[in-house]
């Protein structure tokens, strides 16, 4: 059991073209900056409102912040859509479709001085029932339109999560319907 739980905490190491180049523990992904793989899930109900998620106080980093429907790290041996279905398991209560849309390299600095340096696979899927969130890993939602989503984050930029305002100003038009 240990062994198992090892691997579930270690991360893929990506190159600049999406190849695995080896495994790390999220904690010293974070402190040192190393370029790694993430899921980022965005769901959005048939009005085309995006359910948004409040991070859980208890994160290690960015914790209290609004950020997309879900996001997490695959895990050694695990696909991203693989991660993205878990995470959205895992944090949100239901599953369901989801089509990758497209990925993107960011880096930028934490309030906490940890780093964030990841290739984001970005996925979207539709849902029109409430979540049953996971109070580890989400402190609220709630459906937002993209226009009042724009609004806010221009208004209280403090409040949001650095790759959702990047994922919003340089590739909100991707995030079109299935």
């Amino acid at each position: 059991m240990k062994r198992e739980k090892y691997y579930e905490d270690l991360i893929p190491l990506v190159g600049k073209k999406n190849e695995i180049i080896g495994f790390e523990k999220k904690e010293k992904i974070h402190a040192e900056g190393l370029l790694h793989s993430a899921v980022s899930v965005f769901i959005f109900n048939f009005e085309n409102n995006l359910m948004l998620q409040k991070r859980s106080s208890i994160k290690y980093h960015s914790s209290l912040l609004w950020t997309n429907t879900c996001c997490s790290h695959p895990r050694k041996n695990e696909s991203v859509l693989k991660a993205a279905h878990r995470c959205l398991i895992e944090e949100m209560g239901f599953d369901c479709f989801l089509e990758k849309k497209f990925s993107f390299t960011y880096h930028g600095f934490l309030s906490n001085g940890l780093i964030e340096n990841e290739l984001d696979h970005v996925f979207v899927g539709y849902y029109e029932k409430s979540p049953i969130i996971n109070f580890k890993e989400v402190d609220n939602w709630k459906w937002i339109s993209l226009n009042e989503l724009i609004k806010n984050i221009h208004i209280y930029p403090n409040s949001y999560t650095i790759w959702l305002k990047i994922i919003v100003r340089d590739y909100l038009n991707q995030l079109k319907r299935i």
